[in-house]
């Protein structure tokens, strides 16, 4: 009598867990499956994606101001990469064969053309000096730091040729909400950089040539 109440005290025991257990998988796979959001909280729209032809951008104007005549914002923060104040129809994209850009911001002609000089960064090569041939990659590496030294160049460096990778047209408008406030470390951050001298190597493991 005794073994038998055991052995259905048993079975109980195992039959509540595994109920219990049963009663927990199904509780996780509710909490998985339950969405946390919705198509109006992905993405800056706030906009049903399904509605896509009844989505209407906010109006963005770009300047149409010749060069020398367009006003200038503020940079986003210090040293920032200023924006281009003019109209650059004709000018984009950039090529190797045609520059617009170095022909008023180069620093021995842009005072007469009153235009901003590109800075002293712009005309330092700050490329690592391995070596490929076109088919085989070669890492120097030796004890003189060799391999990441930057070195002063008289015109503008190869890695800055590119002038609309950092710099973009100023336009009128705001596709979205910005709150943020630039604090400029130098009196005049807002308008000029100062990235030059000994600040352009300032926390780095490299060399000057």
């Amino acid at each position: 009598m005794k073994l038998i109440n055991k052995a259905v005290l048993g079975l109980a025991v195992v039959s509540s867990f595994i109920f219990i257990g049963c009663n927990n998988v199904e509780v996780a796979e509710k909490q998985v499956a339950k969405p946390m959001y919705d198509d109006s909280t992905i993405g800056l729209r706030k906009e049903d994606l399904l509605k896509e032809n009844e989505v209407v951008p906010a109006e963005t104007k770009y300047s149409n101001n010749f060069a020398g005549s367009g006003k200038k914002f503020e940079r986003a923060f210090q040293d920032a990469p200023p924006m281009i104040p003019h109209d650059t129809t004709g000018m984009l994209p950039i090529t190797v064969s045609n520059n617009q850009c170095v022909q008023c911001h180069a620093p021995e002609v842009a005072s007469s053309m009153g235009a901003l000089p590109y800075p002293e960064s712009h005309m330092i090569d700050f490329r690592p000096k391995h070596n490929f041939d076109g088919k085989q990659f070669k890492k120097s590496i030796d004890n003189m730091k060799n391999e990441i030294s930057v070195k002063k160049v008289s015109t503008l460096a190869g890695s800055r040729f590119n002038c609309s990778q950092c710099h973009a047209p100023q336009s009128e408008g705001q596709l979205v909400d910005n709150t943020f406030q630039p604090e400029f470390t130098t009196k005049d951050g807002a308008k000029k950089s100062h990235w030059s001298g000994s600040s352009l190597t300032e926390g780095l493991d490299t060399l000057m040539e």
